[in-house]
């Protein structure tokens, strides 16, 4: 999945259908000149409807269509005949798209399961023909109902993402490297900060054909929880992450200190996320010796009480560990 073709945000202009008029009409048939009154209803105008499709990644197909209108329901006939519902128009969307009203900010739905629907806009009702209102006093009306018209809503969808693990560091720290190597992924690499504009997703292949979903998430700065950077648009797809993990460069002036800049930045924009189980990758482990990684072990030991592992990406090393520890967490069961 490439940069370009990746939309997790658009905003959509609905329409539903408007219902059918309900029919005035007069029963006519040889022999009989002047029948009662057996006009049909209207149709339901057609809903607009979301709905999950697990087999979808990005929003892309909504880039270029802002504007979705359902169809009108049909007229009422003669002899009490029923129009035809006007079909309804459906908006698919990858699992882990939340709805809001554009217009309030409120979040309508949050759609988490293939072929979950969310009607956003119903369809009026039609109209009641006028052997409805046929009395006593009034045997042969002449009139009936009107359709009632379709909603116009403007709706904002926004996805985010749903992976097992969620990639978490500062811009430049490694991240897309890891992806492209334990997964098939393919995220633009380059020696500058914000390489990567959107989230890249990937499968990592584990033992005896299992698999987990890894995220690689754009890189994190300081005030981000503000919407500084690239702020709110990713910081939103780190919610639907059950782990996450947090990718230090072995060169950062202090290892410590950078994780808990990152986990400031995460509790700042949502509490909740401290609720997720944490693991620390230090990457560009192969500059370090072995009485480096110790001291710097130690260090880690003392001030955050939390699992880490040495890796790189480059040389491939303490990859299949690292593989194995995620499994441990996502599965709370050790290997």
């Amino acid at each position: 999945m490439t940069e370009g073709n990746f939309v997790d945000y658009v905003k959509v202009h609905v329409f539903s259908g408007k219902g059918g008029k309900g029919s005035a009409h007069l029963h006519r048939e040889k022999y009989i000149a002047k029948g009662g009154p057996d006009g049909g209803d209207g149709g339901r105008g057609g809903h607009v409807i979301v709905r999950g499709n697990e087999n979808l990644w990005t929003l892309f197909h909504l880039k270029f269509k802002r504007h979705i209108r359902a169809e009108h329901g049909g007229d009422g006939g003669k002899q009490r005949s029923t129009g035809a519902n006007g079909s309804d128009e459906y908006i698919d969307v990858p699992l882990g798209t939340v709805i809001r009203d554009t217009e309030t900010n409120e979040i309508l739905k949050e759609i988490t399961e293939d072929g979950q629907e969310f009607i956003v806009a119903e369809g009026g009702m039609g109209g009641r023909g006028n052997w409805h209102f046929k009395t006593s006093t009034n045997q042969t009306p002449r009139y009936a109902q009107p359709g009632i018209d379709g909603q116009e809503v403007d709706i904002t969808l926004e996805l985010k993402v749903l992976a097992d693990v969620g990639l978490v560091g500062f811009p430049n720290a490694g991240k897309s490297t890891l992806l492209s190597v334990i997964t098939a992924a393919k995220p633009k690499i380059a020696d500058y900060e914000f390489t990567t504009l959107k989230p890249n997703l990937g499968i990592v292949k584990y033992r005896d054909f299992k698999t987990f979903v890894i995220a690689d998430i754009p890189g994190i700065i300081e005030g981000a929880a503000e919407g500084k950077g690239l702020g709110h648009r990713f910081l939103r797809h780190i919610e639907r992450n059950s782990t996450l993990l947090f990718l230090i460069p072995a060169d950062a002036p202090d290892v410590a200190e950078q994780y808990e800049v990152l986990l400031d930045e995460l509790r700042r924009y949502n509490p909740e996320l401290m609720d997720k189980d944490r693991i620390i990758a230090i990457s560009k482990s192969d500059l370090l010796d072995e009485e480096l990684k110790k001291e710097l072990g130690q260090e880690l030991d003392e001030k955050l009480q939390l699992p880490y592992i040495f890796i790189s990406s480059v040389a491939q090393t303490g990859l299949q560990e690292l593989k194995d520890k995620l499994w441990e967490i996502l599965n709370k069961n050790p290997v």
